[in-house]
């Protein structure tokens, strides 16, 4: 798979599962959420599953209340759906 192919895939399967869970909602609008996603997008990059990723999104569409534990984002998303919800 080309790099920018690779790229795109991930962004798409961090935006969903960010909706997904909730974090959307919750990401504090600070000066600190720019280097905070980055470092997201970096671990998704190199995320060894996204095949499981897609499917567990696909299972998922009407949300779910955590990422699953292989997603290397899940304890980033799981605080900003707290954030969201109150």
């Amino acid at each position: 798979m080309g790099m920018m192919k690779r790229f795109d895939e991930r962004a798409d399967l961090m935006g969903r599962m960010m909706r997904t869970v909730g974090a959307a909602d919750g990401m504090p609008a600070d000066v600190t959420l720019g280097n905070t996603l980055r470092s997201a997008a970096q671990r998704c990059l190199g995320c060894e599953k996204p095949e499981a990723c897609s499917h567990w999104l696909d299972d998922h569409q009407d949300g779910a209340a955590r990422a699953p534990d292989y997603c290397p984002n899940a304890d980033l998303f799981a605080e900003w759906s707290a954030r969201a919800q109150g």
